[in-house]
């Protein structure tokens, strides 16, 4: 079982959502997706931080029991852990490693009240501004451009510092986010889509050579196998 909730208005525009997860013994080890995002989890034994990742994570039974977590909209993550997103990237990281006493003691309490877990991120992000000209690229980076030269023309950033300032805040570079967003855009698209050609029309892959590519390197599956369970659950 797994479901989502929407943020709270004071910390909406850093968060995509609020989440619980208690899955059943068939659903543990079901692999999840890069999708540009960093959560902070609440599990049964320990807090940690999850991601960014580049390939496909598969919880362990520790982390597949009754969890509890806070998604960040991508590029946001930085402004509540005080690390540069790249230094989690593919790793679960406890908040006692990262914060020290600190974060211990706030594990502590989160451990005894998953729902502390709103006011912890609302009261770091008090002290932090977002970066407007970074949230519009992702927008466009999400919206479908071909190619990341195509989002940037009039920010008027140079290519490092570019790179610079996506990677610390999101995690990874602005073309593996834009391979990251395309596939999830597949994900969202596939239990419409006829086939895997009209699946990667859909979700703006040049072809679907391009799409199976994608979809190995950051599922670890080919394409064929990873979509069909979304072709079946739309019959």
């Amino acid at each position: 079982m797994y479901a989502e909730y929407a943020p709270p208005p004071r910390i909406a525009d850093a968060i995509r959502c609020l989440w619980r997860s208690a899955p059943e013994p068939a659903e543990r080890g079901r692999a999840i997706v890069p999708d540009g995002c960093l959560d902070l989890i609440v599990g049964p034994e320990r807090v940690f931080i999850a991601g960014p990742d580049t390939r496909a994570w598969e919880p362990t039974s520790a982390e597949g029991g009754p969890v509890t977590g806070i998604r960040f909209r991508p590029g946001h993550a930085p402004r509540v852990l005080g690390v540069a997103a790249d230094e989690l990237r593919d790793q679960r990281i406890d908040l006692a490693d990262l914060w020290g006493r600190e974060g211990a003691g706030t594990a502590d309490r989160l451990l005894a009240d998953p729902k502390l877990i709103t006011d912890l991120v609302a009261r770091r992000l008090a002290d932090t501004e977002p970066d407007p000209e970074l949230d519009r690229l992702l927008i466009r980076l999400d919206r479908g451009v071909p190619r990341v030269s195509a989002a940037t023309r009039d920010l008027g950033w140079s290519e490092r510092q570019l790179r610079r300032r996506f990677t610390v805040a999101v995690g990874y570079g602005p073309a593996t986010y834009l391979r990251v967003a395309r596939l999830q855009r597949a994900i969202r698209t596939a239990a419409t889509a006829s086939d895997l050609a009209g699946l990667a029309v859909a979700a703006g892959y040049a072809d679907q050579a391009h799409l199976s590519r994608d979809c190995r390197e950051l599922t670890g599956q080919t394409a064929a196998d990873y979509f069909t369970r979304f072709r079946t659950a739309r019959n």
